[in-house]
């Protein structure tokens, strides 16, 4: 079975595209040839820089010869419908065949489609794939009219079948002829050289200066500048993102390790370790003994007689043009930050936050009138929680932020320490983004808590004033990662904090807002935290069953009665208590809608005719005062392992009993028995909502 290698070499790929441009050659490829009959033992596709590469081994040499029937019409039908019935099947009248059926004589088509060369189709799919390519950004070059994201240079199309035998797959894409050579490294290797293979590939493009596989590429990089820090004493800073990029703007990695100047040592290790990683794409060299980054990781793309000196030496420079704004920018927010930041704080009235929500500024009031309000639950001292919420977002107008954004929160810290703020308002200033995301640390030291809860409920309300919700896949404004944010902040603080009154305090602040919102916007935070919870393991219908209960706008309350509810239910007693709550309710409401009336009162012990009434009388007796002792201490385990206690007694009262019995005074009695099992059962939760 012949094996296909395919390589499109272009100039430079940017290399945030590239895994991707592999993964979508792959798919589409190989979707083309299954569709059109070549099935295949297995694919792989790589890339580097200059060229995405494709694989493909045990493909079928030719597709199969297919054969289809078509039932047409009756041979007495009219002659325009089975002229109809020749055009779809692509047959003449003459090559038709007649059969007998039921309802008198039937015309057939039997159509056979013969299988065509591997060559054909793979020429015909390649092209598609190569003109209708999804790159995020194209271009044209020349006079053709092919698209590619940087000028596409050759295509090498190759089939080699089982005697090692290759020949090139004949095709043509807009003047560029398939072919069976590549290129090797641009400086190192200059020139093209013919292949026979894949593995005849990959081995000559590795002495050309190539090395093909990007995993392969990134492991080589950590490696050797681990190895370059190690052999220095020091440590490589760890980022996995980082890696990803530069092994897609080399072909041939040679790391090699220089030095911070001593000038820049002096700044915080996140501001060094940003810089080189945005501008440079440099790794950050740390010293564990005092935990500065003092020295720097380039990957070259080749290999110089002078073993990168010259490389390294230009680097330098340019590295310290970049850490010298750094360190200007540094300096003077230092300077602003000892003079209390009050400049920074004036700045933000003239930044829009939306423009339907006002400015920083009063943002800034909203976030810290909500944290004063909050701090009672979370356990903080108001006037702190109100100081921090009031500088988190100083750094907003810092040099040091408007370089590099993706520092702001950090530098608030940096610069609340300067200005000699409390370490509360410092670390409030760094965390209250927290968490940004599902894996991402929540605060826990409570002006930090308060804070973030107070960002997020502002963001969370403001935007719910406005009618500016998230609509399917889109979300602007990231209001669900805040909405998320909020239950993590709770449940992992394990904070009482009654939703109802904070999205009504959140709200009150904010400009325009309409009725309805409040309720709305809890309802979000609900579907968010079902997310939550069914990530957790628990079933969506056991979350509806605690949410329908009192109190759901505690969502710590709720959490812990669906827990318990989730754990009960996965017993065979939790399991059996449902069927019979099912039972009872389900008698009780077809009474209830027969009769016209509700039996919620009434029922005697001295009207009960059998033992297992009576028996179960004594049981919701005793289970009765358990249960509220249990719910008034928000102990639900317990109020469950009440509740799971009356399977038994229900189970014998169905199986001994008939509800709907000729004796008036009996079943009315029966019936308000039942109604007394709904009631007692539906103040743990509302097990209607639990399927089952």
């Amino acid at each position: 079975m012949p094996d296909l290698l395919i390589e499109l070499f272009s100039e430079e790929i940017p290399a945030r595209m590239q895994a991707k441009a592999a993964e979508d050659l792959r798919q589409r490829v190989t979707d083309g040839l299954v569709e059109a009959g070549l099935t295949y033992a297995g694919a792989a596709s790589f890339s580097t820089p200059r060229r995405l590469t494709l694989a493909i081994e045990g493909m079928l040499a030719q597709s199969p010869t297919l054969r289809e029937e078509r039932k047409g019409p009756r041979v007495d039908a009219p002659e325009k419908a089975i002229e109809g019935f020749l055009r779809g099947a692509g047959v003449s009248r003459d090559e038709l065949e007649v059969r007998d059926e039921k309802k008198g004589q039937v015309y057939f088509a039997v159509i056979s489609k013969p299988g065509r060369p591997a060559e054909e189709i793979v020429a015909e799919v390649l092209e598609q794939t190569i003109r209708n390519f999804p790159w995020p950004k194209s271009m044209r070059w020349g006079a053709g009219s092919l698209r590619w994201v940087r000028p596409l240079h050759s295509i090498l199309c190759l089939m080699t079948n089982d005697a090692g035998e290759a020949h090139i797959v004949p095709m043509d894409v807009d003047g560029i002829t398939a072919g069976d050579s590549t290129e090797g490294h641009r400086f190192m290797a200059p020139g093209r050289f013919a292949v026979t293979s894949f593995e005849d590939y990959a081995a000559k493009l590795k002495r050309a200066y190539v090395v093909l596989d990007p995993e392969e590429r990134a492991q080589a990089i950590w490696q050797e500048a681990s190895n370059l820090a190690f052999a220095a004493g020091m440590e490589l800073v760890e980022d996995k993102g980082l890696l990803r990029e530069v092994a897609g703007l080399v072909e041939w990695p040679v790391p090699l390790m220089g030095a911070i100047d001593e000038a820049f040592l002096g700044l915080p290790p996140e501001v060094l370790q940003t810089s080189m990683k945005e501008h440079q794409k440099f790794f950050s060299v740390k010293n564990p003994k005092t935990g500065r980054i003092e020295k720097f990781v380039t990957v070259a793309n080749r290999e110089t007689a002078d073993h990168g000196a010259t490389i390294l030496a230009g680097n330098q420079k340019v590295l310290s043009a970049r850490l010298a704004d750094a360190k200007f920018f540094w300096e003077n927010d230092l300077r602003e930050a000892e003079a209390g930041g009050t400049a920074w704080l004036a700045s933000l009235d003239n930044v829009t936050f939306h423009n339907k929500l006002g400015s920083q500024a009063a943002r800034i009031d909203r976030i810290a009138a909500l944290a004063r309000e909050i701090a009672g639950v979370t356990g903080a001292d108001a006037d702190l929680a109100e100081q921090a919420a009031r500088w988190a977002k100083a750094d907003l107008s810092s040099e040091m932020v408007y370089e590099f954004p993706e520092l702001q929160g950090l530098m608030g810290r940096y610069y609340a320490e300067k200005a000699g703020l409390p370490a509360e308002v410092a670390g409030a200033a760094q965390e209250h983004y927290s968490p940004l995301g599902p894996s991402d640390d929540v605060p826990t030291a409570p002006v930090s808590v308060t804070v973030a809860l107070a960002d997020k409920l502002d963001t969370l309300t403001g935007f719910w004033a406005i009618d500016e919700k998230p609509t399917g896949s889109k979300d602007p404004f990231a209001l669900r990662r805040a909405a998320l944010g909020v239950i993590r902040l709770v449940l992992e603080n394990g904070l009482s904090l009654n939703m109802d009154e904070a999205i009504a305090k959140g709200l009150g602040q904010q400009p325009g807002a309409t009725d309805g919102a409040a309720a709305d916007l809890l309802s979000f935070i609900h579907d968010r935290l079902k997310v939550y919870l069914r990530d957790e393991g628990l079933r969506h219908d056991v979350i509806d069953a605690c949410l329908a209960m009192e109190g759901n706008d505690d969502l710590a309350l709720v959490v812990k009665r669906a827990r318990a509810l989730g754990e009960m239910l996965g017993t065979e007693d939790g399991e059996n208590l449902l069927q019979g709550f099912k039972r009872a309710n389900n008698i009780l409401s077809q009474a209830e809608d027969k009769d016209g009336v509700e039996y919620s009162y009434g029922a005697d012990v001295k009207f009960a005719e059998t033992e297992e009434e009576r028996a179960l009388f004594a049981a919701l007796d005793a289970a009765e005062p358990k249960i509220a002792a249990a719910l008034k201490a928000q102990d639900f385990n317990a109020a469950m392992a009440a509740m799971a206690a009356l399977r038994a007694p229900i189970d014998a009262f169905f199986e001994a009993v008939q509800v709907n019995t000729d004796k008036d005074v009996v079943r009315r009695n029966r019936l308000n028995l039942l109604s007394r099992i709904r009631g007692l059962v539906g103040s743990v939760a509302d097990l209607t909502r639990v399927e089952g």
